[in-house]
């Protein structure tokens, strides 16, 4: 694999040293390594070892900056032809965010800190996977960034071994050596720790400590108001304040007991890890991460945060028993061994970047009416041909989730209701955070037009599919910039695919599936009519939809159809909504036969077993022509104020009558000149004839 690591800086420090420890682990087990920072001490290191280092202002808060160093990351990405991009801080995690996009890198996030829950940090629960060093961290994460268990991998950090294999020193002197090693800043406890020194000397007169570490840039005043309070203490002669050293294995070799006094939580707490690597006793707060390290009475001693006499005491009781001292050190070491080693925490990080490379979460957008859910089946099917493995979840509206409920080729179902619950832009907005909780890698948008293009933009994934049409397409990652709009419906989408390397040469077939109950009532409603297995039925859907009136077949027609199919020994069956009841008794008034009506009586998936059970299903351009399409049964359809070559689903056996009159295609729905020829030109003759042949070539 190509990993990239990005940290603001390489100075010394917990989170710098494990980057380099990283990087050397994975040069030498064959994988390729790069670092980008904004520079520091261990520069030379990571170089010496053939590991490539960028540097970038990757530590500046300023968005000018964050922007403008995302587009030189997405570069070396690209130049590095890296697979993982791996931020250990806010700042270069969204540098990183925005990087990834429009490449194929994948973006992970270690949590290194405890993060205060503002908007700048929520970068780092984004990604799909987040790794944290310690069971604290992944609760604060779930509890105060939202992050689902499932996306949390902990993975404690590490020590290399090789690095403090010194030996322990002995000292022959009656002295002893107390130290505290981290940056100087308040949250560390250095001012507690120094309190506590005081009184651990009032008993033990011979008592050296040693302050290593220094204070961040730009806060010298806090180093000063320490050194005056060891002063005020009177630990002049004790205390030596060491800075930042290079050689804290050997110090460490030095020291008797080390001290962590940190008094609000930690991630994890490394410094514990290299003395007990080195073989010194510990004693450290009960906050953080350190109470994952240390197992209190047996692997060191813990104390409450800001507790000074505690510390005191559990200080002195490890300086004066030399056997506890010893089963301390025994006992770390071993549990360094087992769970804390460069190896350990590598081989976990690996098998972490396995998993993402290996997951793919994708979203498919079609929220419109029925007949153009009914259409995307097809597209549904060739994505999951290609993509086996992913998670394909499809967002559907409130009227269509009926169709997909069955669907084999999805993992889940999102329904979002345009119409009433999510109709305003505010509401919009709000529901894109449920989206951005699944972590898209594709977003694939049927819908294509201002929603749904603003839902994918929001939901940020890191690849978004869909058509540049003049709807906010440029927000897409990889928009089809001239779709050819003179396809079916089913070629159209398939432009659309081709972009992920999904060919729509062959015919794609529609698919539903109704369930055995929805096939049973289909039975016993058909058989209450005296139309049982042998009985040849027709099913004729009376109005395409409230709205395109211009698409209907004239009720004249559909009832003269009817007597027409009846003298052939056919019964009709009239379907609709429950709004097409009205028409659909006038249907039957004007009828001498008296067709079943059934309008309003099913539900979608009730209708597709109705459709399955007929010989031929005659229909305007509308969703129940999908759904004669998905079922295989032959349809006849009319086309009018559409354009069939456009709204044709693939079917094995159709027949299309369109009347290729000066107006039409209008696409209104309404007819400007008030003629309806388009459709009226259609008679009930040349369809009943068109219905018989289908029936022949079925049968």
């Amino acid at each position: 694999m190509r990993i990239l690591q990005i940290l603001p800086e390489l100075n010394v420090g917990g989170v710098e040293t494990g980057t380099v420890d990283f990087a050397r682990y994975l040069k030498d087990h064959g994988h390729h390594a790069v670092v980008v920072s904004h520079g520091g001490a261990l520069v030379e290191a990571l170089e010496k070892m053939g590991v490539k280092h960028y540097a970038l202002p990757v530590h500046k808060k300023s968005l000018w900056t964050i922007l403008r160093s995302a587009g030189a990351l997405r570069k070396i990405i690209q130049k590095e032809k890296i697979d993982i991009v791996h931020a250990r801080s806010r700042v270069p995690g969204w540098i990183a965010f925005f990087a990834c996009k429009k490449t194929k890198a994948k973006f992970i996030t270690t949590c290194h800190g405890y993060y205060s829950n503002h908007f700048f940090s929520k970068v780092m629960g984004w990604p799909r996977l987040v790794i944290v060093p310690s069971e604290v961290i992944g609760r604060h994460m779930i509890d105060n960034f939202k992050v689902p268990s499932e996306n949390i991998r902990c993975i404690p950090r590490s020590v290399d071994l090789k690095r403090f294999q010194v030996k322990k020193e002995e000292s022959t002197e009656p002295s002893c050596r107390i130290s505290i090693v981290g940056r100087m800043t308040p949250l560390k406890g250095h001012k507690y720790f120094l309190n506590a020194m005081a009184k651990v000397v009032r008993f033990l007169p011979f008592v050296k400590i040693w302050i290593i570490g220094d204070v961040p840039p730009q806060k010298e005043a806090y180093r000063k108001e320490l050194e005056l309070l060891a002063r005020r203490l009177g630990l002049v002669d004790h205390v030596e304040f060491l800075g930042t050293r290079k050689d804290v294995p050997q110090l460490l070799a030095q020291t008797d007991v080390l001290v962590m006094a940190s008094i609000e939580p930690e991630s994890f707490g490394r410094v514990i890890l290299e003395a007990q690597a080195v073989g010194v006793p510990v004693v450290a707060t009960q906050i953080g991460g350190a109470v994952e390290i240390i197992e209190d009475g047996k692997t060191g001693l813990l104390v409450p945060p800001r507790a000074t006499d505690e510390m005191a005491h559990a200080v002195m009781r490890i300086l004066n028993d030399k056997r506890l001292a010893r089963q301390f050190q025994i006992e770390a070491r071993k549990k360094v061994e087992e769970k804390y080693t460069v190896d350990h925490m590598s081989g976990q990080t690996l098998d972490v970047y396995k998993e993402l490379m290996g997951s793919m979460n994708i979203l498919v957008m079609k929220m419109s009416a029925m007949g153009d859910v009914i259409l995307v089946t097809a597209s549904l099917k060739a994505l999951r041909k290609k993509f086996r493995r992913a998670k394909i979840i499809c967002l559907v509206g409130k009227e269509s989730r009926e169709i997909l409920q069955r669907c084999p080729y999805i993992d889940e179902m999102i329904v979002v209701d345009f119409k009433h619950h999510h109709k305003s832009l505010f509401r919009i907005i709000r529901f894109s955070k449920k989206l951005r909780e699944y972590k898209f890698d594709k977003i694939i948008d049927f819908q294509n037009n201002l929603k749904s293009h603003l839902l994918t933009f929001l939901s940020f994934p890191s690849e978004s599919y869909g058509f540049h049409n003049g709807k906010m397409g440029f927000v897409l990652t990889h928009p089809v910039k001239n779709p050819n709009d003179d396809l079916p419906p089913v070629q159209h989408q398939f432009q659309i695919l081709e972009m992920l390397g999904i060919q729509g040469g062959d015919v794609h077939e529609l698919e539903l599936w109704p369930s055995d109950n929805d096939r049973k009532r289909i039975k016993d409603i058909l058989e209450n009519e005296w139309m049982g297995s042998g009985t040849k039925i027709v099913g004729i859907h009376v109005s395409a939809s409230e709205k395109w009136q211009t698409k209907n077949w004239p009720i004249e027609h559909i009832a003269h159809l009817a007597d027409i199919l009846a003298g052939y020994n056919i019964r009709t069956v009239i379907t609709g909504v429950a709004q097409d009841l009205e028409l659909a008794q006038e249907v039957v008034k004007k009828s001498k036969t008296k067709p079943v009506v059934l309008a309003g009586k099913t539900s979608i998936m009730e209708l597709a077993a109705l459709i399955e059970r007929c010989q031929v299903f005659v229909t305007p351009d509308s969703s129940p022509m999908h759904i004669a399409a998905a079922m295989k049964t032959p349809f006849v359809a009319f086309f009018g104020p559409t354009a069939s070559l456009r709204h044709i689903p693939p079917a094995r056996s159709y027949a299309v009558f369109e009347k290729k009159l000066e107006c039409a295609p209008c696409y209104r729905s309404h007819c400007h000149i008030l003629t309806h020829a388009c459709m009226k030109e259609i008679t009930p003759q040349e369809v009943a004839h068109k219905v018989r042949e289908l029936m022949k070539e079925k049968k």
